[in-house]
This record gives structure tokens, C-alpha cells and sequence, in this order.
């Protein structure tokens, strides 16, 4: 990824829906003004969801994400249709496209109540409006909703006021979120550590490092970056100065000891788990360590899919540790990517990665769903910060200077 550019994480998902031959390829290339899709007048010619990264005037970074009929049938079909449903739980706002000469069926129905249910926005788009102008004509006699629009993606009609809706029916309420800066203000310092080791991508920072400095600046601050061998040295230099100490997790102990206790001290992982999700449910979720036994089964999510090297703190490190603080011997599951259960039931815990390259929606939609289902939930940072006796002191610049509490 380039320094750049904009991470897939912080953008709006766009997800364009509905069934086999309905335009939904057609509607996205037009949108766009790009071939991103394949369009064929074959049923189901789009197998798995596209997803591409771009700009689009005037929302700026979007995830535009095309999706296989929801129609589909038979074995491969099926698991098709189950793709596309999974990527509701990442949209930010859904295009349903329907012809219009068919309307909206059964299957489009079902799939507006599971929007509804979810609180996603939606549009519904009448394609193919150049072949079906009466259709039109006699719907605009009645009352209208105002999230439908009529739309020939050949003619390039009503393309523009499908932007224009999608543009009103996007949530702001991320733009409320904060990383970071709320926690400092203009000239205080921020010392970040960050270890190198066979995890670290060779020339560059991880994403959540680039996240916090990015932040720290914006609200003027200053992001002091050093190893965990050079912390001490570095508090020393700089005296009174430091308003908070962000570490990695993986160094977490260390960078307890080393940190003087009238300097506030977190991790990277505890500030996506506020970030992203909902830090007094994974402040919780952590504590059910305490009750772990031999056979129970715990799950691993990461949200990327990056390489796993030796060392790899999800599949190696965090079990060796899990292990050490419950004395017990219990089952691990793990997942990466888009994989993510939908029955966690026969779970005791499921704990996440920082979710950096997951959007809120989706991380939410996990939280939720752990909720829903009476399982506790916590991520690396925040397990680890628990396990190491260190959670309370990690929670505190959040209750401290941001006047929250868990």
C-alpha cells in the first residue's frame, strides 16, 4: 500500500446488489466510469464479489464491491448467494439493482427487511429504464420513495442522480470517531514504540503505526517513534514532556516496567479496539480468561490475510501465552480475512486483531453478532494488557483524557 493512499479500512463500502442479468455489472461500470466488471447476457457471469478500491466523486476513497446473483441455485450457486450476503456486513450503503421491467420480486424484498434489520442505507436502482419507459412514466404517477431512481446504464441515464443519492444516503457518524486525537492536544508528545522484528514489514511502518502518527499530526501533536530498547533513553531525554507512551502489544510487560506510573501508558491494539469497535466490550471479553479450561475452544480472528512468519503473534505467540496464564490446555480456532463464523456458539472466547483492515461496519457487525450470541469478545491488545496485569493501566488514558469509563 502506498503512503498515499487512502487504507481499504477507512472506506466507504458500496455494495451493488440484487439478481442474475439484472445490470448490476453494467450499473457498477457506469457508476465508475471504468470496466471493473465483467457484463455478459449470461446468467451469473459475476462468480465472487469484485471489490475495487478508487475515488469517486464526490465521496472521495470508496470500496466499490460488485456481488453474484442473489437468485443463484444449486450447490455452487448457493455458496455464491452466501457470498454475496456476507458482504451486507461490510456495507456502508447498498445499491439494489433491479430490472425494471420485473420489479422488485420476493428474493429483493427479502433482501430490503435484511438491510433494514441491519440499519444499512439502500437505493434501489430500475435498470434497463431505455427499455421500459412507460414502467416509469406510470410508477412517477404515485408517490415515489426518494431512495429509487430510474437507470439505463447503455444510455447513461440517471446515473448521476444514483451519485447523488448514494451521496445523501451516506452516515456520517465515522467521521465522529477518533483514533487518537482526542486524547492529546497541540504541542503535547506522544512517544510510539515500535519493536522490528520478523513481523515488520521490511522499509515501512504497520498500518495502525501510520494510522496513530497520521493522527497525532492532525491535531498537532508530536509522535515520537522509537524501538523498545531505546524507551528509556528516550523518556529520559525528553523529561516532563510525554503525555502518553503507545506501544506494540507484543511489548507490552517491558514497556510497563520501563514507563514511569505519572506517564500514561496503552497499545496500538487497545486504541483500534476503541476505534473500531467497542472497547468496554473487549475490556470485558478479556476477563473470561480468568475461566478457561482444558478442551474449551477459543477463536483467532485476523482481519487481513497477511503471510504468517515464525513468530506470528495471533497463531503462535498469543496461544503459548494463553496457555501459560489459564494452565490449561484448551482448543484454538483460527480464521483471517472475510472468514468470520456466523455460529460462534460452541466458542468460550473469540479474540480479534486490531481490525485495521477491516471497516467499522464490518468489526461491528463481529462484536455484535459475539453479543447477540452470549460469547465474550476481546482483541490481542487488550487479551494480552489482561493477561500481564496491565488492562487498568492501559484503559486509563482513555477515562483520564477522554473522559470515558469501563
Amino acid at each position: 500500500m502506498g503512503m498515499n493512499q487512502t487504507p481499504s479500512g477507512e472506506r466507504l463500502h458500496i455494495a451493488f446488489l440484487g439478481k442474475r442479468n439484472a445490470g448490476k455489472s453494467s450499473l457498477v461500470n457506469a457508476v465508475t466510469g471504468q470496466k471493473l466488471a465483467i457484463v455478459s447476457d449470461v446468467k451469473g457471469t459475476t462468480t465472487d464479489p469484485v471489490y475495487k478500491s478508487m475515488e469517486l466523486l464526490p465521496l472521495g476513497p470508496v470500496v466499490i464491491i460488485d456481488t453474484p446473483g442473489i437468485d443463484d441455485h444449486g450447490e455452487l450457486g448457493l455458496l455464491r448467494v452466501s457470498k454475496a450476503r456476507q458482504v451486507i456486513n461490510k456495507t456502508d450503503i447498498a445499491v439494489i439493482a433491479a430490472d425494471c421491467r420485473e420489479g422488485l420480486g420476493e428474493q429483493e424484498q427479502d433482501l430490503i427487511s435484511l438491510l433494514k434489520k441491519k440499519e444499512i442505507p439502500y437505493i434501489v436502482a430500475f435498470t434497463k429504464a431505455d427499455l421500459c419507459p412507460e414502467i416509469e412514466a406510470e410508477r412517477k404517477k404515485g408517490h415515489t420513495p426518494e431512495n429509487e431512481v430510474f437507470v439505463s446504464s447503455n444510455a447513461g441515464r440517471g446515473i448521476q442522480e444514483l451519485k447523488e443519492l448514494i451521496g445523501k444516503a451516506v452516515s456520517r457518524e465515522g467521521e465522529e470517531r477518533k483514533l487518537i486525537s482526542d486524547l492529546l492536544r497541540p504541542s503535547d508528545i506522544a512517544v510510539l514504540v515500535v519493536p522490528i522484528d520478523k513481523a515488520a514489514p521490511k522499509g515501512r511502518l504497520i498500518l495502525p503505526q501510520q494510522q496513530v502518527i497520521r493522527d497525532c499530526l492532525d491535531c498537532g501533536a508530536s509522535a515520537v517513534v522509537c524501538k523498545e530498547n531505546q524507551l528509556e533513553h528516550m523518556l529520559s531525554l525528553l523529561k516532563e514532556n510525554v503525555k502518553l507512551v503507545i506501544t506494540d502489544s507484543q511489548v507490552f510487560p517491558a514497556v510497563d516496567k520501563m514507563t514511569p506510573p505519572h506517564i500514561l501508558m496503552t497499545s496500538f491494539s487497545v486504541l483500534f479496539a476503541r476505534y473500531k469497535g467497542n472497547l468496554a466490550q473487549a475490556a470485558s471479553g478479556a476477563r473470561a480468561l480468568d475461566y478457561i479450561k482444558n478442551g474449551d475452544k477459543i477463536l483467532m480472528c485476523e482481519g487481513c490475510t497477511h503471510h504468517r512468519q515464525c513468530g506470528d503473534i495471533g497463531t503462535e505467540k498469543l496461544p503459548v501465552w494463553i496457555r501459560k496464564y489459564t494452565k490449561a490446555e484448551p482448543e484454538f480456532v483460527f480464521t483471517s480475512g472475510v472468514e468470520f463464523p456466523e455460529d460462534i456458539s460452541g466458542f468460550a472466547l473469540v479474540i480479534h486483531c486490531g481490525g485495521c483492515m477491516l471497516n467499522q461496519r464490518e468489526m461491528k457487525y463481529r462484536l455484535a453478532m459475539a453479543g447477540d450470541q452470549n460469547i465474550p469478545m476481546t482483541n490481542y491488545g487488550t487479551a494480552i494488557a489482561y493477561m500481564n496485569g496491565i488492562l487498568e493501566r492501559s484503559l486509563k488514558p482513555f477515562s483520564v483524557l477522554a473522559g470515558q469509563k469501563f
